[in-house]
């Protein structure tokens, strides 16, 4: 077959031209040829050529649709045989035909599509549904059914839904499988998912070489496989898997369309048949119920009638596609002869200088209108037995869905659908096509599925293979702190409380891991951690446990479980006791606290004062006498001591919100006072990691941690600084040192490991804060399910009390619990108490603006007239400020007093002038006219 595509395409690749004489036919003529290419004898192929014949008859039978033209079919049997397709295909281009339907096999398609090309002829093929035919490679070809790329998105959709994240993918190994597996794959990542496991079969595979090819697939640990061959292959693979024991509880299998195919096609099943099949999943291809479907349905009995000799010939979902294939091209050439194409023909020019023997290649010929009549069928729109039929931009068929079917016993059920709108549901997609689209995970359903064996329960998705061998776990080999992790003495054994925590997760699981482990490091020098986790990454472990902590650049090589342990940095360093001194009362206050606490004080004395001049005698007398009054009210409300009565609102409204102040001040006082002289101060001159990154003292770590280079690439030490060190007797010694003695002058390590530190050496302790987060996991390959499964093992260890229990077992000490120590307080800062100050203070600001405000209104009223007669001189300005002073020296009952005497000689003077007025009247009432009285 490859001499004679080669040969072919060598002869046709030139290009073509017309010459000669182009035999036109009238505008609409009375015959169009039209052609078929099928396997006669094939499940598809009996189908499809009696759904075509049907079609034929139906459009040749209605005059409306091509207007009086009838379409004459030319039927050539490829018999399974890509050679014969290629020269049946050839013998079509010498018969004057304008289209094929065919070819029925991708494999095929592929070949004559390159001779379609030349030719200007359009494929349409209703059953090749390789993904990669609808590339720009092939513009002639056009696929009237769905294409397998949203056959596999609704594959990936199944295994997303089921949470499932690896499967083993069989396949024909050819174009149709070789792509359609391609496709799973991309719509698989796109889910977060992959194909681990391969198997390519041959297209006419033996049973003996399926049998050898899922005897690897035993060797797996993925339970999910999915089979995309024909429908002959895929009955022998399952056959053979049911043999192997690969289709009992536990596996689950997923079967493209040619499952559904199958059943469809054969209405009559051979006898056990259906054992090696009974849980599988299978998609078929999904066309909504209609009038003109069920109408079809009807026909069919009596169109198969004697047509197998099997038995009675199932109408699949190919048959519907083939007989909207022939509608399709029937509008498609209606279209094209009224927009007055004409049905003409031109000779291959190239073949004229080529010596092509008795190929008769000359009688092939070019049709001239190829790409109108191409545009016209990409430009369909009517309603077929499959539904809406048109086309989308990228040449597919618009709304593409698929049933989503369950094999149970002698039958199938379907447990729902699968479209590109809206994923996975349980309703017709339909009925979905009118709502907006909801592809989201929470919108996705099937019905319940019985999974092989009868298990009515979800498959786990995978297993350890049988004869698989031991999980290889690699295991840190310590030389400090043994009680995480340690290798007993003279055995392969390892204990410790890591070990422990292991062993009491994975004997949680509801299976059984065969396990070893194994060594890592040299028994000399702690191991490096990331290290241990990159060996995982070449394949030296599966997995390794121990005291691992759970950092960024570790998860970029494995996946962690669950933490088990919270353990942060910290820095260990040498403590003092700090003894208590004649001075210790003012150690709870910074300097700062206690500066800005008195001017507090003062600045309160003074606002009461001011606020109290006037009205009570306790604010009033002579300078000294009030000096003192302030500073005397002020320090004795820290008491509550004071004696002075508050008559003012303002005055009594701040004096309360100054007491509240000192209320919290004093019980802050009185709180850390106390700790300070009962409980056991300790000091250090390393305060924290802040005191360490600022100096140029050396600084201890374990070796073989990941602290080294957290501290050089996180914080910026140099590297100089840092000194490694290994056992317990390291640390102690180079903390006792110190700088001074080619020591450290601090230790940064983990929280866990300090703790079993400092329980046994009390003269050290945490200095500072942790400043970074994370904890102690289990280390695993990338996706592995074991990494799930033990983190939901860890979670039930904390749950029930195991996981604390494991911990008081290795790491509770109690050397140091009789040492009542603390390290030294800290003082109490002017930040905790900011914002009751500040409420203070706000509060004598606003009731001295009332006061004033208050104050200069009295004083507006009661000197108004000598405030508008008065000129505005340097003087006068000078008399009216030392006015305004003593008036508000002035105590208010004398103002009062004043104020009402005024009053009261003002009405006086009225009443004399009024007294004048009136006598004055009467004098002037008595005057005769010449001025006599």
């Amino acid at each position: 077959m490859r001499i004679i595509c080669i040969l072919v395409l060598m002869l046709l690749s030139s290009g073509s031209s017309s010459i000669g004489d182009s035999r036109n036919v009238s505008t609409r003529p009375d015959v169009v040829n039209i052609g078929a290419l099928f396997s006669f004898h094939s499940m598809i192929g009996k189908v499809g050529k009696i759904a075509v014949e049907a079609a034929i008859e139906d459009v040749n039978s209605d005059p409306s649709v091509l207007g009086g033209t009838k379409l004459n079919l030319t039927l050539h049997d490829t018999n399974y045989s890509g050679f014969l397709g290629i020269v049946e295909s050839l013998r079509f281009m010498e018969t004057k035909t304008v289209a094929i339907i065919g070819p029925q096999n991708s494999v095929t398609a592929h070949v004559i599509s390159h001779i379609a090309n030349e030719l200007q002829v359009p494929l349409l093929s209703f059953s090749a549904t390789d993904p990669t035919l609808s590339s720009l490679q092939f513009p002639f070809f056009i696929r009237t059914s769905q294409n397998d790329r949203y056959q596999m998105a609704a594959v990936a959709a199944i295994v997303d839904y089921f949470e499932w994240r690896e499967v083993v993918a069989i396949f024909v190994d050819d174009d149709h499988g070789r792509n359609g597996i391609a496709a799973l794959g991309d719509q698989l990542n796109e889910k977060r998912c992959k194909i681990s496991v391969k198997v390519p079969l041959k297209p006419d595979a033996s049973r003996d070489e399926v049998t050898n090819a899922l005897v690897k697939v035993t060797l797996t640990t993925s339970r999910i496989l999915v089979v995309h061959t024909y429908e002959s292959t895929g009955m022998v693979v399952l056959n053979v898997a049911q043999h192997l024991g690969l289709t009992g509880p536990g596996y689950v299998w997923i079967a493209t369309n040619w499952l559904s195919l199958l059943l469809d096609t054969n209405s009559t099943r051979p006898p056990g048949s259906m054992e090696s099949i009974q849980g599988l999943i299978a998609l078929r291809l999904y066309t909504p119920n209609s009038a003109l479907k069920r109408k079809f349905v009807s026909r069919w009995t009596n169109l198969t009638n004697g047509k197998s000799s099997s038995g009675q010939l199932g109408l699949s979902t190919y048959g519907l596609y083939a007989y909207d294939t022939v509608w399709m091209l029937a509008h498609a050439i209606n279209s094209f002869l009224n927009e007055g194409g004409n049905l003409s023909f031109s000779n291959l020019s190239k073949l004229t200088w080529a010596d092509v023997g008795a190929l008769n290649l000359n009688a092939m010929s070019v049709f001239n209108g190829g790409r109108a009549l191409l545009q016209n069928i990409l430009d369909v729109n009517f309603t077929g037995i499959t539904g809406p039929v048109e086309f989308t931009p990228d040449r597919d068929l618009i709304r593409p869905a698929f049933e989503v079917i369950n094999i149970i016993g002698s039958g199938e059920r379907r447990i729902g659908y699968w479209s590109n709108y809206s994923g996975l549901s349980i309703v017709p997609p339909e009925t979905l096509y009118s709502k907006p689209p909801n592809g989201s995970s929470l919108n996705q359903k099937l019905y319940d599925v019985v999974w092989p064996g009868q298990a009515a329960t979800k498959p786990r998705g995978w297993a350890f293979p049988n004869g698989g061998g031991h999980l290889r776990i690699g295991v840190p080999r310590r030389v400090s702190y043994q009680e995480f992790v340690s290798q007993v003495e003279g055995t392969d054994m390892f204990s410790g409380y890591c070990i422990d925590v292991f062993t009491a997760a994975i004997n949680l699981l509801p299976y059984t891991v065969p396990y070893k482990l194994i060594a890592y490091g040299d028994g000399v020098t702690n191991p490096r951690t990331t290290e241990l986790v990159r060996q995982i990454t070449t394949g030296v472990f599966d997995a390794a446990i121990g005291d691992i902590a759970i950092i960024t650049n570790r998860t970029r090589m494995a996946d962690f479980t669950q933490p088990y342990i919270e353990s942060g940095l910290v820095v260990i360093a040498p403590v003092k006791k700090l003894n208590s001194n004649a001075w210790a009362f003012l150690r709870p206050f910074t300097a700062k606290m206690w500066c800005i606490t008195a001017v507090s004080f003062l600045v309160v004395g003074v606002v009461v004062w001011i606020l109290e001049h006037r009205i009570n005698d306790d604010f009033r007398g002579p300078p000294k006498r009030q000096v003192i009054t302030i500073l005397w009210f002020s320090f004795s409300t820290m008491f509550f001591s004071h004696r002075e009565n508050t008559v003012s609102t303002l005055g009594r409204l701040v004096l309360l919100i100054w007491l509240f102040v000192v209320l919290i001040i004093n019980s802050s006082y009185t709180a850390s006072l106390t700790s300070i002289l009962t409980v056991q101060q300790l000091s250090s001159s390393v305060k924290g990691i802040e005191t360490l990154v600022s100096n140029n003292d050396p600084i201890g770590y374990q070796q073989g941690s990941f602290t080294r280079n957290y501290l050089i690439e996180e914080l910026g030490i140099h590297e100089s600084r840092l000194v490694p060190l290994i056992s317990i007797e390291h640390y102690v010694k180079a903390l006792n040192d110190g700088p001074q003695k080619n020591g450290v002058a601090a230790i940064v390590d983990e929280r866990s490991y300090a703790e079993l530190f400092l329980s046994t050496h009390c003269e050290f302790s945490i200095v500072g804060q942790e400043f970074t987060k994370n904890g102690w996991g289990f280390a695993f390959q990338r996706d592995s399910p074991l990494a799930v499964d033990m983190s939901t093992a860890i979670l039930q260890l904390s749950e029930n009390g195991d996981l604390q229990r494991i911990h008081d077992k290795w790491l509770m000490k109690s050397a140091c619990t009789s040492q009542v120590s603390k390290f030294e307080v800290d003082r109490l800062q002017l930040d905790s108490f900011w914002g009751l100050f500040l409420i203070c203070g706000l509060a004598c600001l606003l009731a001295l603006a009332i006061y004033v405000f208050q104050m200069l209104r009295q004083y507006s009223k009661h000197y108004s007239e000598e405030l508008e007669s008065s000129e505005q001189t340097s003087r006068s300005r000078s008399k009216s400020l030392h006015r305004f002073l003593s008036f508000a020296d002035e105590k208010e009952d004398v103002f009062r007093s004043r104020s009402k005497r005024r009053q009261m000689q003002e009405a006086s003077v009225r009443n004399m002038n009024g007294d004048n007025s009136a006598g004055s009247s009467r004098k002037y009432d008595n005057c005769d006219a010449d001025g006599t009285y």
